[in-house]
């Protein structure tokens, strides 16, 4: 079905896109993998290619455009190229709303330029070895000294934890005050006390750096806090719903792509004397990939159009997040199988797109989340 969510210019940008994958990331890709990082040039590249800072006011060096289809353009392309490790849309996309819609008019001039040329990579620290989905857990806390914050504890998982130059942390600043007594404190690299641990071993996702965090007696200015204090539950629930739709366009984007090649590789690899696609058991594993794809992108289209338009509740993100991932995974895993042997290869696309892609029902909200959010607004 022919989409009807992007105009002309939206396409100009994809074909930016893809030259861009095509010149700076696909013919480093494998040697990042083995490094379990990318290069900070790539970055800088990004920058001048005008793919960071897509919504930030031209004021700050931004494109200076919130139209989120061309978040979904991007979004795509990586998905379809295979290459996560770069992660631009958790810069643009979760992280960039907040410095844009929280920051101070001094903070937005002192961190958005580097956001948007490259020289600034960014993260967020929630997730603590304690605490994933529940806010409530978060032990990481900062304490009021008058002219500053006295920062301590840790944070694990965080995606550009090794590149990182701020770092946005979700830090408990009323004790007392559970998920609604945390604020969200930004440290810069090299503020003394604030250390990396390890680039984390994963299964999937290689090039990305995913790292320990560690802050003890950190002391953050107080002109880092980033928006209201206590108020980072409301800041986070605000954004999620952007965050979320980030990834369940990747996850389609991701399936839709695992489905051509596959479609393309069941069409020439032969069994029996025949084209695997001749079996009849094959086909009806296609079609019924390529109608559960059809259909989910039938809905994630509009809630793109829903959300860049202002309009999309949390409740249809968690819908489009929890649906989406887990229809990739699904498809990676009939799409390795029907691959055989071949697609235990990790030389082969579906081999590192089944791992890579088994993070998406797990980061942004995990699917059993993503349900109670759903739940919970239609039972109250």
């Amino acid at each position: 079905m022919k989409r009807r969510i992007f105009s002309p210019e939206h396409e100009a940008f994809r074909d930016t896109v893809r030259t861009f994958l095509a010149k700076e990331v696909l013919p480093h890709y494998e040697r990042w993998e083995k490094d379990g990082i990318v290069s900070r040039e790539v970055w800088r590249a990004a920058g001048r290619q005008g793919l960071l800072g897509l919504a930030v006011p031209e004021e700050y060096g931004g494109g200076g455009n919130a139209d989120f289809r061309y978040s979904t353009v991007l979004a795509e392309e990586f998905a379809r190229a295979g290459t996560p490790g770069l992660a631009i849309g958790l810069h643009n996309d979760i992280i960039g709303p907040y410095l844009t819609h929280l920051g101070t008019e001094e903070q937005k001039r002192r961190w958005l330029p580097g956001f948007c040329t490259g020289e600034t990579i960014t993260a967020i620290a929630m997730t603590e070895p304690g605490a994933g989905s529940d806010l409530q857990g978060i032990r990481t806390a900062a304490e009021d000294k008058g002219d500053h914050w006295l920062l301590n504890g840790s944070k694990t998982f965080i995606s550009n934890g090794i590149l990182a130059d701020l770092v946005i942390v979700v830090a408990k600043t009323t004790p007392e005050g559970g998920a609604h007594g945390l604020s969200l404190l930004v440290v810069e690299r090299g503020t003394p006390g604030f250390e990396r641990g390890r680039n984390l071993d994963k299964i999937g996702q290689k090039s990305q750096d995913t790292a320990e965090l560690f802050f003890h007696d950190v002391r953050v200015p107080k002109e880092n806090l980033l928006g209201a204090r206590d108020g980072a539950f409301v800041h986070l629930m605000t954004h999620l719903a952007q965050e979320r739709m980030a990834i369940a366009v990747a996850a389609i984007a991701g399936a839709e792509h695992l489905l051509e090649i596959t479609t393309a590789y069941v069409k020439e690899r032969e069994a029996f004397g025949r084209p695997l696609g001749r079996l009849q058991h094959i086909r009806f594993e296609i079609a019924e990939m390529a109608t559960e794809c059809a259909v989910t992108r039938a809905f994630l289209d509009r809630c793109i159009e829903d959300h860049a338009a202002g309009e999309l509740d949390a409740a249809h993100a968690s819908m489009a997040k929890w649906w989406a991932t887990e229809l990739q995974k699904r498809v990676a895993d009939r799409c390795l199988q029907l691959h055989g042997g071949y697609g235990y290869m990790a030389e082969y696309p579906v081999a590192r797109a089944f791992t890579d892609g088994r993070i998406q029902t797990i980061y942004g909200g995990t699917t059993e989340i993503m349900k109670e959010i759903i739940g919970r607004s239609l039972l109250g």
